[in-house]
């Protein structure tokens, strides 16, 4: 399968090219990218784009499934206005250029809770693009909704509290549920998924995502 990824330059996209790479069932990746990032790969490569004219690219925007990890924080990215085209627009235009093209299947990180009716801002955001997205009607559409991640090295406290805090909860029995997840295991679920899933419209829930 060929491969195209939106996002592949965050914790959970670095993660996902790298297992993708590993997984012999993808003959190609392609990754389109503000800048480059230097990875060499005989299967790799990238598409130097400007998010904000993505019909410019929509020529190479072909291949048998195509995942996106793009997203972004409040505080990066300075505004909900920003945050939301960043997070939204983005994405559910990549998605409209992919199914034009032929592309078959899409895979989306999307996250907890993520639902068009939340009152809660982000919840809101995602839950409207994961809609997007599925109303495309791509043959093979598959919506991840993980809880908390674990980043390697995360440089941010609040991240590494809350990790600790789930831990001991955890450790105790409680909120298994909401167990954190490293990025690279939602990596791995995240390419397993296409192979893993029949044909239509699959949104696999936090509690859910271990079993792929």
């Amino acid at each position: 399968m060929k491969a195209l990824i939106i996002g592949a330059t965050g914790a959970t996209g670095k993660d996902l090219v790298r297992i993708l790479l590993e997984d012999p069932s993808y003959t190609e990746v392609v990754a389109f990218v503000r800048r480059s990032s230097g990875l060499v790969h005989p299967l790799y490569s990238e598409v130097v784009t400007d998010f904000e004219k993505l019909e410019e690219v929509s020529d190479f925007i072909r291949g048998d499934v195509w995942f996106t990890c793009l997203g972004t924080t409040l505080k990066a990215a300075g505004s909900k206005e920003k945050q939301w085209h960043i997070d939204h627009d983005i994405p559910a235009k990549f998605a409209e250029l992919a199914k034009r093209n032929g592309v078959r299947r899409a895979v989306v990180l999307s996250a907890y809770g993520a639902s068009t009716t939340s009152k809660v801002f982000y919840s809101k955001m995602k839950g409207s693009l994961d809609e997007h997205i599925a109303n495309l009607s791509f043959d093979q559409c598959l919506i991840f909704r993980p809880g908390f991640l674990l980043r390697k090295d995360s440089d941010r406290p609040s991240e590494r509290m809350m990790a600790q805090a789930l831990k001991v909860v955890n450790g105790l029995g409680l909120f298994r549920k909401f167990r954190p997840m490293p990025t690279s295991t939602l990596a791995e679920k995240l390419a397993k998924a296409p192979k893993a899933f029949p044909d239509g419209k699959h949104v696999i829930e936090l509690d859910e995502i271990f079993r792929v």
